[in-house]
């Protein structure tokens, strides 16, 4: 048994697996599966943990997902609120290249389609300027049925083949060797920190969740996701200042703010983490986010 292996819903005899989200969030648990998943969040916010790594997720962004490949799509705490209206909504499509698909990727005119599967299965992000095209086609293989859906599913497989430089998800995936019930508990602690990353959380207040001493939770939470708990710490805080930082009412609000709103004590620690995990500073971050947006829509 591995992280939550999830068996996906398969109507019928269907190969070709499409799922429309609308929920109050997105599934929060830890979870792997034979299928390849690919995802079009259209509403929502959160944190993508891939393997050991976090990046932080919004509408209009497209997920390509290895087949098991460990993986959650963690909505930001504020929609788990008793009292939030909010909704999350996504297209998924599901297919597992090795299941009764295998002899279609088989066929020589396949094989370059077959290639592309197999060199990225640590999953990737569709880049910006690609996502009206993707996500139109993703909606050809929603709105399709038969016949006219594997048409559009091979089409939009032969787009993806045409992406140079994509960014992967992952470079070595660690947890597929992790149980169902480390699994599990790797979830409710990943859902713990993401829930009060804003708060002074202590390596006591954490092993404490996982029924362990500080100790034996240093060594299990180290061995399982390679991170140190600090370490995965500052980049659910990191990943959750970027998003405040890039959002449209950045500007009425300084960078203190969003440090001390982060859970940093001070703006010269947050700095000097802010560094360490993504390269450069808050205002070179910012400058960079926008300069290449402003780009990317006068390119349109």
């Amino acid at each position: 048994m591995k992280v939550l292996q999830f068996t996906i819903p398969v109507p019928g005899d269907k190969n070709i697996i499409v799922q429309h989200d609308l929920l109050p969030y997105f599934y929060p648990h830890l979870h792997r599966h034979d299928e390849i998943q690919l995802t079009w969040i259209q509403k929502g916010e959160g944190t993508l943990v891939v393997d050991n790594n976090m990046y932080p997720f919004g509408p209009n962004e497209i997920y390509y997902l290895g087949a098991n490949q460990p993986h959650v799509f963690k909505s930001d705490p504020m929609y788990f609120s008793p009292k939030s209206k909010r909704k999350v909504q996504a297209i998924t499509i599901h297919f597992n290249p090795n299941g009764k698909l295998a002899s279609l990727f088989d066929l020589a005119e396949m094989k370059h389609i077959q290639t592309f599967l197999q060199k990225h299965n640590n999953g990737f992000i569709v880049p910006s300027e690609q996502i009206s095209d993707i996500s139109h086609k993703i909606q050809q293989v929603s709105k399709s049925n038969n016949t006219d859906q594997m048409i559009a599913f091979i089409d939009l497989l032969k787009k993806f083949t045409s992406i140079q430089k994509l960014k992967e998800l992952s470079s070595i995936s660690n947890l597929t060797t992790v149980s169902e019930h480390d699994g599990i508990r790797l979830s409710h602690i990943y859902h713990y920190i993401m829930a009060n990353y804003a708060k002074s959380i202590t390596l006591e207040d954490v092993a404490q969740q996982a029924h362990m001493t500080p100790q034996a939770f240093c060594r299990y939470f180290k061995k399982r996701t390679l991170h140190t708990f600090v370490s995965f710490l500052n980049e659910v805080r990191i990943n959750e200042a970027c998003k405040k930082l890039t959002t449209g009412d950045s500007d009425s609000v300084s960078i203190s703010t969003i440090a001390y709103n982060c859970g940093f004590n001070t703006v010269t620690n947050f700095n000097r983490v802010f560094k360490t995990v993504i390269g450069k500073s808050p205002s070179e971050y910012v400058d960079d986010y926008f300069r290449s947006t402003y780009e990317e829509n006068t390119t349109v």
